[in-house]
């Protein structure tokens, strides 16, 4: 992913609510597989980590991106914002990579 493309995933981020919560259990395969299901209607979502969570928000980032298949667009204090494009309701259209950029 560009910056140009996180940059604009950034933007719509900002509008969008928190859909999960992640709390004092952490990572459950639960909350792992509803956040599958939500990535692929929704493409971008934003997560709270709560506070009764001790795990670091950057971390849990990290590992909810690696089993999802889906990418971290930023996180800020206790929120995290992933993208996936969806295989069937594709919504999101990201800026195309620049070629052969002129300086």
């Amino acid at each position: 992913m560009t910056s140009k493309q996180r940059s604009y995933l950034k933007g719509l981020a900002m509008n969008i609510d928190s859909v999960f919560q992640v709390g004092k259990a952490s990572l459950t395969p639960e909350l792992t597989q509803g956040l599958e299901e939500v990535l692929e209607t929704r493409e971008l979502i934003k997560v709270t980590v709560l506070k009764n969570c001790l795990d670091d928000p950057r971390e849990i980032a990290q590992v909810v991106a690696e089993r999802t298949h889906s990418e971290v667009v930023q996180v800020i204090g206790k929120k995290f914002v992933l993208y996936r494009e969806s295989k069937t309701k594709k919504k999101i259209e990201l800026p195309k990579e620049a070629k052969g950029k002129k300086e």
